[in-house]
């Protein structure tokens, strides 16, 4: 069988917007790479779990390929093709990830003649530490990805690895489990309480979308795995009282370690779909903390970030500390970051 390969104008746009490409997979330098290498600051992964931004490669295994067309998605989601990745037509994970750090360095290499890049950091960044398998199309649909967490927790300076899932491949989240090969922290988003509202907001392509969501939430709930809910709120949409404690009873339904809610953000492909009034600014997004507290009964505040416009919750009944790597391990700490 022909190999899965990204061609024709998603690959034109990918690397337009200066991703790195090969095959299937993508990597990309995130605004917040580039910044903590200027020493500009760091993202709220780090504020809130202590993760080395410098060192951060935020990548994807499917990067043309997720089962919904989100209208909040910064991505161009109206050019993904198809749904189906036979295992037969996919790169080997050892393969994928040694070419997309080749990419990444090179993206990174630039920065060599940058006169605020800290040469330090920048050395560091070469190699990554952390690796959160996000970034565009839906990663679980790669069916070598057990293989590829296990590959990326072999390597030297692996200290974690994320993966965020939009809950449509349930049956991959327990390969992951029966395969021993959960992430350090596994992330499922979600920005709807009712099944109407989760079509109008997700766009899926798939009939049971809904009925695979579920299964993902209620595969947090019985899993050990450190777990965060991924709130998405959009303004006028999914922020008033009733559809957020709707949200509340599907977060008590997988009950996660955390809760990061956040606000819709104006970039990219999405301001063809929404408009700068969909924004919540923080103390918006405080007022809506608040409102889902009252619901929350075993969660509390927990710390935020502004410039992101998010705010984490933790959950006191099923706790776990919340750092992964302390913030006076990290290099990072000698340069006040």
């Amino acid at each position: 069988m022909e190999k899965i390969r990204i061609s024709g104008r998603v690959l034109e746009k990918l690397k337009k917007a200066h991703y790195g490409v090969f095959g299937h997979s993508a990597v990309e330098i995130c605004l917040w790479n580039k910044k903590a290498i200027r020493g500009e600051g760091v993202c709220y992964k780090r504020k809130f779990f202590g993760i080395e931004t410098h060192r951060c490669m935020q990548f994807s295994p499917a990067a043309a390929y997720c089962e919904n067309r989100c209208i909040y998605c910064w991505r161009f989601s109206e050019f993904y093709r198809i749904l189906n990745m036979p295992e037969e037509a996919v790169d080997d994970p050892q393969e994928i990830i040694e070419n997309l750090m080749r990419e990444r360095r090179r993206l990174l290499s630039g920065f060599f003649g940058n006169v605020k890049a800290n040469k330090e950091l920048l050395k560091e960044a070469m190699i990554p530490s952390h690796f959160a398998i996000s970034l565009i199309g839906e990663p679980t649909l790669y069916p070598k990805l057990p293989k590829m967490i296990k590959y990326l927790k072999s390597l030297p300076h692996t200290r974690s690895v994320f993966l965020v899932t939009n809950g449509q491949e349930p049956q991959m989240l327990k390969r992951l489990e029966a395969e021993r090969a959960l992430p350090t922290q596994l992330y499922l988003s979600l920005n709807a309480g009712s099944m109407e509202k989760f079509r109008e907001i997700n766009r899926p392509l798939l009939p049971d979308a809904w009925e695979r969501f579920w299964e993902s939430l209620e595969f947090l709930r019985k899993n050990e795995v450190r777990s965060v809910i991924r709130v998405t709120l959009i303004k006028s949409l999914n922020t008033n009282e009733e559809e957020l404690e709707k949200m509340c009873e599907l977060i008590k339904v997988a009950n996660p370690n955390f809760v990061e809610v956040k606000s819709y953000m104006h970039l990219g492909y999405s301001t063809r779909r929404l408009s700068k009034t969909n924004m919540l600014t923080q103390l918006e997004l405080k007022k809506c903390i608040n409102k889902m507290l009252k619901h929350l009964r075993f969660f509390k505040y927990m710390d935020e970030q502004e410039e992101s416009r998010v705010i984490i919750l933790q959950n006191v009944e099923r706790f776990v500390e919340r750092w992964i790597l302390r913030p006076e391990e990290s290099t990072l700490h000698k340069f006040n970051l």
